[in-house]
């Protein structure tokens, strides 16, 4: 039986989680565009009981966020039994490099060779014999999206057991047989720094005194934790010496310039022996088309623009049809059935109710939007996989970049647009720390799929012929608010914090279908999960709150306790156009989740359709406050698991608190200069 590890480890960008789901037979989010994996990821090989591990992507060794330190600290800390590295043939020189670094990390490697149409597309050629000879690895010819290679790759891996004890006795004597020569100044420098690190299992010396003058800071400070404080002052004066003999004899001007010269001129050398460039570099249609969507005053209204038609088709060319076809559905042959089960079965009048108005209309009232949201995620799939997105963080840049931020923070934005929950933790790919906060606190202003099903309810009511602008809208409106905000917070946070902004343009592709749907599924599944579970037991407990009061049990809505708790709030929102019992409850339960907040209303209205609960909601609100209301509901405080990952990723109650109580207050001055304006232009 084959147990040993292996890390999956490439820069950004070159097909690593695609690999990874095609060795697993798993699936893990997909993304044509840069910072998809954020942490590391484990799965099973599916031929034997080996283990995958993928790694975030890193261009180098030398960690500039956190999402980087993570394949860093996994390689210092738990050392796999081999490295899958996966290289980029379109971009074969500048993925070298992170390749030469795994090499001097002394452990088997091989070179899974992805995304060799695109690179013969632009006339590019490798020979991948000399290329394998040059760095004394196995390199595999792979295409990880048609699943080509994969059978080559695990019987390599399958061959590693019968390796591992002569190559970690190999590791252990210090005989490596991928080395460098970086001068007699460095080199010297190696030998002695080596004689004062501590010994960690399988981690060769010379790799971490490389890191160490490369000024790798996660190994810097994994060795100043385990050495006296002497010795890291011999190390440091050692360091400094090292490089001011570099500057005399004018070889560079730091330590980790040199180690990098010496690294690229190596693999220079190696591609120029390996690659075959059989056609001069001609205008690409990505370029192109790059040429118009990434254009300085045509890049945000077309991105406005496709958002535009993706609502339309999501709330009025399909969504709405197949949403109704559901809620026929639920409200007919469902509850139908339902009632003449429990008849059958002679349950009590309570338990009748519970099941009918609780249960079925709680969950039933949120799992009709299903259509809708899953025709959104479709949208978002396919423009993520075809490599528009990483354009609209290129868009977007220098809207960020006026604001403070750039266009990395934005990326965490879109990602929230499906949950907020993986949008927060996506601003691990942001190296600035207190970028990385400000990004944290702004993406629960984005309109997550949960809240989708409220605009779906009230856009259908009040907005009938303009629902897509009505929610283009609420969704323009949540970055609007966050770049405003940005500019706040990074005024008084991030005084003299430089950004930086790297991003990987992928070449545009048709996605396959296989992937897109699966992405959708990723997607959405959450939602479905939440109605079977969290809004189940939601809904449960909102009916026995409205069945139950200080009178006993079975006592009219209006005397139950939810009414008293929503009643205490009602006053606090007559300004804002709907200071009803009702809303201020809605709203209440909606910090669970935000779906609740429909479930709520379904119970409350007694609505055993969307219909009737159309109906209901058209005579307690106006198409001002009900678009006040939605506001409230994008901005107001973000949902349960929302705070629970803005404490994780700040480590702070003072910050969770803080947002917390901004959102509350930004929510609440929006809806009154939406009520004011909109009474101000006449409308009631």
């Amino acid at each position: 039986m084959n147990t040993c590890t292996t890390a999956l480890v490439g820069n950004p960008n070159t097909g690593k989680t695609s690999l990874f789901n095609a060795l697993t037979r798993s699936y893990e989010y997909v993304g044509n565009w840069t910072g998809v994996t954020v942490e590391k990821k484990v799965g099973q090989l599916h031929h034997n009981s080996g283990t995958l591990i993928d790694l975030p992507g890193i261009y180098s060794l030398q960690p500039m966020s956190r999402d980087e330190s993570v394949a860093v600290s996994y390689l210092l800390h738990e050392r796999p039994d081999t490295i899958l590295n996966v290289v980029d043939a379109s971009q074969l020189e500048r993925n070298l490099y992170l390749t030469v670094q795994l090499l001097e990390y002394g452990l088997p490697v091989h070179i899974a060779l992805n995304m060799n149409d695109v690179a013969q597309g632009r006339g590019i050629h490798i020979n991948t014999q000399k290329l394998s000879k040059a760095l004394h690895v196995p390199l595999l010819p792979v295409n990880a999206r048609r699943k080509q290679g994969i059978d080559a790759i695990l019987q390599h891996i399958d061959k590693i057991p019968s390796q591992q004890s002569s190559s970690r006795a190999a590791t252990h004597d210090g005989d490596h047989s991928f080395q460098l020569d970086y001068g007699e100044i460095t080199e010297l420098a190696i030998q002695r720094m080596s004689e004062w690190l501590p010994c960690q299992e399988g981690v060769p010396a010379r790799w971490i005194a490389l890191q160490y003058l490369e000024q790798n800071n996660t190994v810097r400070e994994w060795v100043q934790g385990r050495l006296s404080q002497d010795i890291n002052e011999k190390i440091k004066h050692l360091c400094e010496a090292t490089e001011q003999q570099l500057q005399e004899q004018g070889i560079a001007l730091h330590m980790a310039q040199h180690i990098r010269a010496v690294r690229t001129a190596f693999i220079q050398g190696v591609c120029s022996e390996a690659i075959d460039i059989t056609k001069e570099k001609a205008e690409t249609l990505t370029e192109r088309i790059d040429a118009i969507v990434t254009n300085r005053w045509l890049g945000i209204p077309i991105f406005l623009g496709i958002m535009f038609l993706m609502f339309k088709a999501t709330f009025e060319w399909i969504g709405t049809p197949t949403s109704d076809a559901l809620d026929a559905f639920f409200s007919g042959p469902l509850t139908e059935g339902a009632a003449s089960v429990l008849n059958a079965m002679g349950v009590s009048p309570f338990t009748h109710a519970l099941i009918e108005e609780g249960m079925i209309a709680g969950v039933g009232g949120v799992l009709v939007f299903i259509p809708q949201i899953f025709i959104l995620f479709l949208f978002i799939s396919f423009i993520e996989d075809s490599g528009y997105m990483a354009r609209v963080t290129i868009v977007m840049d220098r809207l960020m970049e006026a604001v403070g931020l750039n266009g990395k923070a934005f990326i965490p934005f879109v990602i929230g647009f499906g949950c907020n929950v993986p949008g927060i933790m996506a601003a691990r790919t942001i190296e600035q720390p207190r970028e990385r906060l400000v990004t944290t606190l702004l993406v629960p202003l984005m309109s997550c799929s949960a809240r989708l099903s409220v605009y779906a309810l009230f856009a259908g009511v009040f907005f009938k012929s303009h629902q897509a602008l009505v929610v283009l809208s609420l969704y323009v409106m949540g970055i609007v608010l966050s770049l405003l905000l940005a500019k706040l917070f990074t005024k008084r946070m991030m005084k003299e914090e430089q950004s930086i902004f790297v991003v990987e343009l992928p070449p545009y592709r048709m996605p396959q279908w296989q992937t897109l749907f699966r992405s959708t599924w990723e997607k959405g599944k959450g939602f479905v999960r939440k109605a079977g579970t969290f809004i189940l037991g939601g809904s449960v407990l909102i009916w026995l709150m409205t069945y139950a009061g200080p009178g006993g049990f079975g006592v009219e809505m209006d005397d139950s306790f939810l009414a008293m708790i929503g009643g205490v709030l009602a006053p606090l929102f007559a300004p804002l156009g709907f200071a009803t019992w009702q809303a201020g409850a809605s709203l209440i339960t909606g910090f669970l989740a935000k779906e609740v907040v429909v479930s709520t209303m379904n119970i409350i209205y007694h609505a055993p359709d969307t219909a009737m609960l159309e109906s209901q909601i058209a005579g307690a609100f106006t198409p001002l406050s009900a678009y006040a209301f939605c506001a409230f509901v994008l901005l107001y405080v973000p949902c349960l698991a929302t705070v629970g990952i803005i404490k994780k990723e700040t480590a702070s109650w003072r910050w969770t608190w803080f947002s917390i109580g901004y959102s509350l207050i930004i929510a609440y001055v929006v809806a009154l200069i939406i009520t004011g304006i909109g009474k101000l232009l006449g409308y009631s």
